[in-house]
């Protein structure tokens, strides 16, 4: 998918000099919320049936798939309170402009309303199915932005020798450049932004970006660049509550938002294997005869916690396959291995045929975590299969 999204780029210009645009990233764009935005998108044309669509950010934050899901997962207020308004505007504002600014959406605007529509809705499906697709995105959207702009080389230096010292001129000097080239007129403004461009493209190279707005102690981690990282001491005291009824009450909280997320990430998982084979089963074995209705996870959720939301370890199948194959007798606690094998001979075909959807290093890591084993990621997927049945028969 990398090569189709730098193929697509290299149809457009992003140089800011050009654009006088500031806002080809923003505080809002992290990968977890443009991931979110982007599956919000996708839900709402699927529901309009119309790919087409014109929809603004408002048309996307009141669908109620958004709703619930925002609410449950970054602990939003309902759309419906006017006081989150402008909270509401920018969580979901920022993002879609970004990927206006991208072209992967088609931004106009109609009296004081900006409208969007899909340009790209491949690249659109890559970045809504997880959050690393997302970040691989936008190291690739970052890099060409200021690559057009001619600074890409500031950054560059920096990574190379990624010290205090480079990190204060590389900093300084995309300050003087944002606010000779663009309407954004305020150093602090500049720094909210530079953070999260600074970030992504540190983690994707392990080092050091910034943090509180210096050169940051430790090398970027995965954590440091989500919207959601909430740790229960993050919670509000509130100041009837003893220390330990707070304390319980935070930890819910907690606990309930991983919850919900899990909740979602399984579920959209679950439809996007659905909707890539439906009606046909990935089995091709004497039941798979008619729909095939049943998203099946290949190695179970209740014992592989790690892997239950990846595209990689669903199969969909008949429900004859699920209910006396995959799980014989219709017992779900149970596992048949020789059908287990098979769905994942069955799968490695589905992931090299649909390999802008799946990813086979994700298949390699779901067969780590199953099997306990792990295949080099330079395999070919026909070695892979031959093993696999190898380790099946010993075992």
């Amino acid at each position: 998918m990398v090569d189709t999204i730098n193929n697509y780029f290299n149809n457009y210009n992003f140089d800011i000099k050009v654009t006088k645009n500031a806002r080809f990233m923003d505080q809002k764009v992290t990968p977890d919320v443009m991931c979110m935005i982007a599956d919000c998108v996708l839900n709402f044309i699927e529901t309009k049936n119309d790919e087409n669509i014109k929809f603004s950010s408002t048309d996307i934050w009141k669908h109620e798939y958004s709703n619930t899901n925002i609410k449950e997962i970054f602990g939003k207020t309902d759309v419906s309170n006017k006081k989150a308004k402008n909270e509401y505007d920018k969580f979901f504002q920022q993002p879609l402009k970004a990927l206006a600014y991208a072209k992967i959406l088609k931004e106009e605007k109609q009296g004081n309303k900006i409208y969007f529509t899909v340009l790209n809705l491949e690249i659109l499906e890559y970045i809504a199915i997880k959050e690393r697709n997302t970040l691989n995105f936008l190291d690739i959207y970052l890099k060409k932005v200021l690559e057009d702009s001619h600074i890409w080389h500031l950054f560059e230096n920096f990574f190379i020798n990624n010290t205090k010292d480079n990190f204060t001129s590389l900093k300084s000097e995309y300050e003087k450049f944002i606010i000779l080239h663009t309407p954004i007129n305020g150093e602090i403004e500049v720094r909210r932004i530079f953070t999260k461009i600074l970030n992504p493209l540190s983690f994707k190279r392990q080092k050091h970006g910034t943090s509180g707005g210096f050169f940051s102690k430790d090398i970027i981690s995965n954590d440091v660049l989500m919207y959601n990282r909430k740790n229960w001491r993050d919670i509000t005291k509130n100041k009837s509550e003893t220390r330990e009824e707070y304390e319980i009450r935070a930890k819910l909280e907690v606990q309930q938002t991983k919850d919900a997320y899990v909740k979602y990430t399984i579920n959209k998982a679950t439809n996007i294997v659905r909707k890539l084979h439906s009606p046909t089963s990935e089995v091709k074995d004497e039941l798979a005869i008619g729909e095939a209705t049943q998203v099946h996870h290949i190695f179970m959720k209740s014992e592989y916690p790690q892997i239950e939301s990846y595209i990689e370890n669903l199969i969909l199948l008949t429900a004859t396959q699920h209910n006396t194959k995959a799980h014989p007798s219709n017992n779900t606690r149970n596992i048949h291995k020789d059908y287990q094998l098979l769905c994942l001979l069955a799968k490695s075909d589905s992931i090299e045929k649909y390999y802008n959807t799946y990813s086979k290093e994700d298949f390699l890591f779901v067969l780590k975590i199953g099997l306990n084993k792990e295949f080099s990621n330079k395999i070919e997927f026909g070695e892979l299969k031959e093993k696999l049945v190898d380790l099946y028969n010993v075992a």
